[in-house]
């Protein structure tokens, strides 16, 4: 497993990192053992970085996660979860600094740890941003002084919800999703500004959850037709050529060493191992060219998410 520095932090990450979301049932209904059987696996694997919200599955990920860490030794891991996010409506959304302080004390106990690597502004792109930068990022520091926390970050899905923030006050990374995929690396043009804030860089959902795979996508996928199509196209080139779009996938998203970790999903012991080992072998570099001219027609198309405020340029 090759490992990486993220940003100001000074942890030597995973490059694969390991999403917790699938504990939850985000994707499908889980059996409990084989997601804790998941979890070992990773760490097993050489996987150190885990990263998890109260979101995912109301609060039922955590949960699961904490008991696959119970005997664990907390210094064979990193630890992230987030703060924000606790439902799928836009009331479900509490950036306050009150709040914030309570969220971590209770992801603390459900996690079963006494403190957390890193905690996470999650989707902040639904909430006024000024009220990130000025209440829940200062009850963030408040708990880091504690020692409740290492470091603080925030997470979204459009890149102006970054910069809108980072222009503001400072923050220690960012987790961009969809934004380097195959289809879509529009983050890679915001790199030159995360480095100069010297921002540890943290990429999520290499498969732009689950477009860059075999599968009926989840209900609730937000990408338009057009996308849908063209990543349709991908995997039926792939298929032609007796390729797994999926691997190809994995891997691109790993390459780039300026994207310091990559978080994948799986509550599927035999899966992460997969995933691992795509990630250790070469690219297959005509395919991918291959690859990336079918989607070229798609290439960086991505749906709005949030307030339409947050939406846009990053720049």
């Amino acid at each position: 497993m090759e490992y990486r520095t993220l940003g100001k932090t000074g942890l030597k990450v995973s490059a694969l990192s390991f999403g917790a979301s699938s504990l939850g049932g985000v994707f499908r209904e889980v059996d409990e053992a084989a997601a804790i059987e998941t979890v070992h696996t990773a760490l097993d694997l050489g996987i150190n970085f885990i990263d998890v919200s109260p979101f995912y599955g109301l609060t039922r990920a955590e949960t699961v996660l904490g008991k696959a860490l119970k005997g664990v030794p907390r210094d064979s891991y990193y630890l992230a979860t987030k703060l924000g996010r606790y439902g799928a409506k836009a009331e479900e959304f509490d950036f306050s600094g009150p709040r914030s302080k309570a969220s971590i004390e209770e992801s603390l106990e459900r996690l079963g740890v006494d403190y957390l690597d890193l905690i996470q502004c999650h989707d902040m792109e639904f909430a006024g941003l000024d009220q990130v930068a000025n209440e829940a990022i200062p009850a963030m520091r408040e708990m880091q002084r504690e020692g409740k926390v290492r470091f603080v970050g925030v997470t979204a899905l459009p890149l102006k919800a970054f910069s809108t923030v980072m222009d503001q006050v400072d923050v220690d990374t960012i987790q961009s999703y969809c934004h380097y995929c195959l289809n879509d690396t529009a983050l890679a043009d915001m790199l030159p500004y995360l480095q100069a804030k010297g921002v540890g860089v943290i990429s999520s959902a290499p498969l732009a959850m689950r477009l860059l795979c075999e599968g009926a996508l989840p209900g609730w996928h937000p990408a338009p037709r057009e996308v849908r199509d063209g990543c349709d196209k991908a995997l039926a080139h792939c298929k032609a050529r007796g390729a797994d779009l999926a691997k190809l996938a994995v891997q691109f998203s790993v390459s780039n060493p300026d994207i310091h970790t990559v978080f994948t999903g799986t509550a599927n012991p035999g899966r992460i191992k997969q995933n691992v080992a795509w990630a250790e072998e070469p690219l297959d570099e005509t395919l991918l060219e291959e690859v990336l001219e079918v989607l070229r027609p798609i290439h960086n198309v991505t749906w709005p998410s949030g307030r339409p405020e947050n939406n846009g340029p990053w720049q």
